[in-house]
């Protein structure tokens, strides 16, 4: 992250509400579009982090859902109590608007045909409750819908996400880099039941965030954004992305031309050679672009390989040990009493463990 000091604060205070830009939404949805046309065709739609007056997503489906083909687009609001939330002129101008409920009860938005260029995105009235997605009555909004699609609050992303799964759902959801290796999440990246999206442009988000600003360093805000590094799309929705072949050069060549690859490996363990883990039965490849094209054995890669992960191309074997054991399959040596990858006693960032496919192509 840009400031993972910051962001953890504003985890822990649960003041992780960030807006995502309407250009991030269409380009990530444009990748599940130009892959099947009709993805989201006669499909019902739930926006179930989003204030209809506030969020890019209710605006991006409304504008468009002609053109998707929706059924019908649902979005709703958290009410986060008393003073938390700015009054928008369309809340005050509503009939619909009641003083007493704006604090404690979530908005609904419901759109069942296309909404006409003069129609403003409004509220069509208060939730029973809070809009909490743990709530039954929202429970039943996703058992309607097909495809959830949100940025849940980061501090509830497991959670959250274990709510999709739950109901079965097709879903887009916005996380950060560090969800990869949860484990929560890794045995569903590891069994192709979820993968990562097209994504952000460097995996570096800029997210409207109003309530961000007690946690931020100067450098991070401009005009009310803050900067998110290791931010990624998570989705069951097919992408061409997806099948793209990661191209790949030999040992001998990545040692020979790569002069990242040769600083890092003479700088930091003295030889200019691809090393075995002290303490797992794998070679380290620092970079994904260093991915010998030439060596079949188990290979340690940064967690940002999965934005280039391909299932035709590689089997994901495993991941360092983290929050409960089990991820490494056997990898591990136990007897170590590290469960981060050691090489020549230096210990090496989480690191996912990959095979080259029999026969795929490289």
């Amino acid at each position: 992250m840009a400031d993972n000091t910051s962001l953890s604060a504003a985890k822990t205070a649960k003041n992780d509400e960030f807006y995502t830009q309407y250009g991030d939404i269409e380009a990530e949805m444009n990748a599940y579009i130009e892959y099947n046309h009709d993805v989201f065709r006669d499909k019902t739609i739930l926006l179930p982090c989003d204030d209809p007056e506030w969020s890019n997503f209710t605006k991006y489906f409304a504008a468009n859902f002609r053109y998707l083909g929706l059924k019908k687009l649902i979005s709703t609001s958290y009410a986060k109590g008393a003073g938390n939330k700015q009054l928008t002129l369309f809340e005050r101008e509503s009939p619909l608007f009641d003083a007493a409920k704006h604090d404690t009860h979530g908005k609904l938005f419901t759109l069942t045909r296309e909404r006409g260029d003069a129609d403003e995105v409004r509220f069509d009235g208060y939730l029973q409750g809070d809009g909490d997605f743990r709530s039954e009555e929202v429970r039943a909004l996703r058992d309607e819908a097909d495809v959830i699609i949100t940025n849940p609050p980061f501090s509830l992303f497991r959670e959250f996400l274990a709510w999709i799964m739950g109901a079965g759902k097709e879903f887009v959801i916005i996380g950060t880099q560090n969800a990869i290796t949860y484990k929560e999440v890794f045995p569903l990246l590891k069994n192709n039941a979820i993968w990562l999206g097209y994504g952000f442009k460097n995996n570096v988000g800029y997210f409207y965030a109003p309530e961000y600003e007690d946690y931020a360093t100067a450098g991070q805000h401009k005009e009310g954004f803050i900067r998110v590094s290791g931010v990624m799309w998570f989705t069951n929705l097919d992408h061409g992305k997806r099948h793209e072949r990661l191209l790949l050069d030999t040992m001998a060549h990545n040692l020979k031309f790569n002069k990242k690859l040769k600083k890092r490996f003479e700088t930091d363990f003295g030889k200019l050679e691809y090393p075995t883990y002290d303490n797992y039965d794998a070679i380290e490849v620092p970079f994904t672009e260093c991915i010998p094209s030439d060596y079949d054995g188990v290979m340690g890669v940064p967690i940002t390989f999965m934005d280039k992960y391909n299932p035709e191309q590689f089997e994901l074997v495993g991941a360092t040990e983290s929050e409960g054991r089990g991820f490494s399959m056997g990898l591990w040596h136990e007897k170590s009493g590290v469960a981060q990858a050691l090489v020549t006693g230096k210990r090496v960032y989480k690191r996912l463990f990959i095979k080259k496919k029999a026969g795929a192509v490289t």
